[in-house]
């Protein structure tokens, strides 16, 4: 029979303070710093409300990490943490040992909770939470606004009750209060809420921002001039952005409202265009207002013109990408030499490259070829989507046999896997596939491909591993 292990001297010590709400403040003061987290935990699960605010206007850190705690769409423990917040701004004459300055309610700070409650050993400096020295006279201590970090995801036609609580909290206290968002989700919100949250908050800490959700321009155009306020995005993911039927003026307006903004952001490194079709016969606009050498750029989905890739292959800013997507862009009836000079381009740095559903020729493929081979850093291509002969993907393979960090490599079925009416054929495939493992073989270079039926109903949610050789009707590895 197992004997249960004792409780610590320290734990007992701790369940008896936090249960005597009278001998907290008193406490506090000579509390070791080692104990406040522990004890702030069982008075915040245990809902001791004064011990907790207590707490709070003591809290030896420069960051409370409250986020990793609460339920953020219930008001009621944000609701005394803040209480206490303002007691702690209200005072003029304060302990030296508070050292709050940073209050976080994004989903973080984990492994400092979990440190202290003996369920991890990692550090904690990443978190701003170093333990201060023990300093218990009093003292005026300026401090500069406080710091309120969250992650804003407007999923809903309306505020959800935290968002609402902590927003009026706010405002009420503007003078003393940042709310700094590092990232910034929309989804089916109206743009004139979004509007109306986004005057709130900080937005020169924002340093993510994802549109989730079916846009109008003129929506775009709108939400432009704060998106130029944004001055260290980093990230940036635009889907389904649609064009009304406007007068051509209107539009051209609209686009200009929105471009225009990129001269602002000085730091952007991820630029993500789905559906984008506001830019077609356009994108030189875009691209001449780039303001720094992007990491990855995808422009999916949408119509361009043998132009607007010409204006690509151009742009100065391209030069250092380490993904490209272009998936879904139509390029049947452009010249071969356009999408081999814009490879050329990006062939030093290039990791990611989907040309997936681009309707590209043998020709086209044929012509990219040698810039394919130059692609040392390539890690991923997908091709799926094209129709491709069972001749182009063999020169494809031997083109390719040379890229050492080609790990994930996507291509449609051969040609020759379909019958004169469009079906797979599932036993021609298994044939073609097994062609191409002895071409792999010759080559002398241990590799794994995945094919894919065209079209393939499955791609978007499908995931796959080399173990199994049949999937489904769509995808085999080769």
């Amino acid at each position: 029979m197992s004997v249960p292990t004792p409780p610590r001297l320290l734990d007992l010590a701790g369940m008896h303070l936090v249960r005597e709400d009278a001998l907290v403040s008193s406490a506090l003061e000579f509390l070791p710093t080692e104990l406040f987290p522990p004890l702030f935990m069982d008075a915040f699960h245990g809902r001791h409300i004064k011990t907790l605010k207590a707490m709070v206007q003591a809290w030896p850190f420069v960051c409370l990490p409250l986020g990793g705690l609460i339920d953020l769409p219930h008001v009621g423990p944000l609701q005394a943490v803040l209480e206490a917040l303002d007691v702690l701004l209200a005072q003029k004459v304060r302990s030296r040992r508070c050292k709050l300055r940073v209050l976080d309610l994004r989903n973080t700070g984990q492994s400092f909770w979990n440190m202290w409650s003996g369920a991890s050993t990692h550090g904690f400096s990443s978190f701003g939470m170093a333990p201060v020295a023990e300093q218990n006279s009093k003292t005026h201590h300026p401090l500069a606004p406080l710091k309120i970090y969250i992650e804003l995801c407007l999923k809903k036609m309306t505020l959800d009750n935290f968002l609402t609580y902590l927003l009026r909290w706010m405002e009420q206290r503007k003078a003393s209060i940042h709310l700094c968002c590092k990232k910034l989700t929309i989804f089916a919100m109206p743009v004139e809420n979004v509007m109306k949250v986004l005057k709130k908050v900080q937005l020169d800490c924002i340093q993510e921002v994802q549109v989730n959700w079916i846009w109008h321009l003129s929506t775009l155009a709108k939400f432009a001039p704060l998106l130029g306020q944004m001055s260290n995005v980093q990230r940036l993911l635009l889907s389904r952005i649609h064009m009304s039927a406007l007068e051509k003026q209107e539009q051209q307006e609209q686009v200009v409202q929105f471009t225009s903004q990129f001269l602002k952001l000085h730091h952007l490194q991820d630029l993500y265009l789905d559906s984008p079709s506001f830019l077609e016969g356009c994108l030189d606009q875009m691209l001449r207002c780039l303001m720094t050498p992007l990491d990855h750029l995808a422009i999916t989905n949408c119509q361009l013109t043998e132009l607007d890739l010409t204006h690509l292959s151009q742009c100065p800013n391209i030069h250092q990408l380490k993904g490209l997507d272009l998936s879904g862009v139509t390029m049947t009836d452009f010249s071969p030499k356009i999408l081999r000079i814009l490879l050329e381009q990006v062939a030093a740095t290039l990791q990611e490259l989907n040309l997936e559903q681009c309707g590209i020729t043998e020709s086209q493929l044929e012509s990219i070829l040698p810039v394919l081979s130059c692609c040392s850093q390539l890690r991923t291509f997908s091709l799926c989507g094209n129709v491709l002969s069972m001749a182009i993907m063999e020169k494809l393979l031997r083109h390719t046999t040379g890229l050492i960090n080609l790990s994930d490599e996507f291509y449609p079925a051969p040609q020759e896997s379909y019958s004169p009416h469009g079906a797979l054929h599932l036993g021609r495939l298994a044939q073609l596939r097994d062609k191409l493992i002895e071409i792999m073989q010759d080559l002398g270079h241990p590799r794994a491909i995945w094919l894919s039926s065209s079209p393939c109903p499955c791609w978007s949610n499908k995931t796959f591993y080399p173990e199994e050789p049949f999937l489904c009707h769509c995808y085999m590895s080769a």
